[in-house]
């Protein structure tokens, strides 16, 4: 990837033809993005442009009876999961190499659990080096890093790889029927949970941790979690992470100074209409 533009792009004059409603320095086609006005603008200093609003969306089903009682991992629910976030992920790659991106930023990740299905989807900008030419899916990357943190990551002299994620959903044990009766007017631990819990975290964020390794990866950066009881499911704790792999492009780390910005908007001040008598 590269840091630069070949011709190098004049901010100020984007932001005046911005203003005065003429297209900014693009390579000519039309685009649509949810990204902010500072975004773009971000993406341009380093070079890049949006390209396409694009997206990714997989249904996978779960086995029936699959959230009975029973012990250790759920392995229908935790394969369903990966299996449906493969399958987004592929979806939005190609999305993203069809309309002419490089790769996929600000990406937003809904994910939800049902008792019979589990579902994943993904929409995101697609973005590119301005002016230039399409390249294959699997050299696309896919990341959750907002268009400002993708432009100050790639100035440092880094590049995102893709999405790593990890899910594992767990059996809670079953509780003796004594111990529910004394725990029931007591503040005290359930342990069944909190080892539930302790388990569902580490499986996911191993298989997280292996996703980024295999592409090729240094680090995991901007990492979210999902984790808790299902609604329908209070006796199996689920848990769910995923993040924007990294790596360093550059010889070495690029030293980002950043500068000091005072506003000089004034504050809104509320005032009753009598006192300007």
């Amino acid at each position: 990837m590269s840091l630069r533009p070949e011709t190098p792009i004049d901010i100020a004059a984007d932001v005046r033809r911005a203003a005065t409603g003429q297209s900014m320095t693009t390579s000519g086609t039309s685009m649509m993005s949810d990204l902010s006005i500072d975004e773009e603008l971000n993406l341009h200093a380093i070079g890049w442009e949006p390209v396409e609003l694009v997206s990714g969306l997989s249904v996978f089903s779960t086995p029936a009876g699959m959230w009975n009682w029973g012990q250790g991992e759920i392995t229908g629910a935790t394969e369903a999961h990966g299996l449906a976030f493969k399958n987004a992920l592929a979806r939005i790659h190609q999305e993203a190499a069809n309309a002419g991106g490089h790769g996929v930023v600000g990406v937003h990740i809904e994910r939800t659990v049902h008792s019979s299905h589990i579902e994943v989807s993904l929409l995101g900008t697609a973005v590119r080096p301005v002016g230039s030419a399409r390249i294959d899916m699997n050299h696309v990357f896919v990341s959750d890093l907002s268009a400002r943190d993708f432009a100050l990551l790639m100035v440092a002299g880094w590049e995102p790889l893709g999405l790593a994620n990890g899910a594992s959903f767990v059996y809670a044990p079953r509780r003796s029927v004594g111990a529910v009766f004394q725990q029931q007017t007591q503040n005290v631990e359930l342990t069944n949970f909190t080892a539930a819990m302790y388990s569902a975290r580490e499986s996911a964020m191993q298989r997280m941790q292996e996703s980024a390794l295999a592409l090729g990866g240094t680090g995991v950066v901007e990492v979210k979690v999902v984790e808790g009881p299902m609604r329908f499911a209070a006796h199996a704790i689920g848990f769910a992470s995923w993040g924007t792999v990294v790596r360093l492009s550059a010889s070495s780390h690029q030293l980002v100074r950043p500068t000091a910005v005072v506003s000089l908007n004034d504050a809104t001040v509320t005032f009753e209409a009598a006192t300007l008598a």
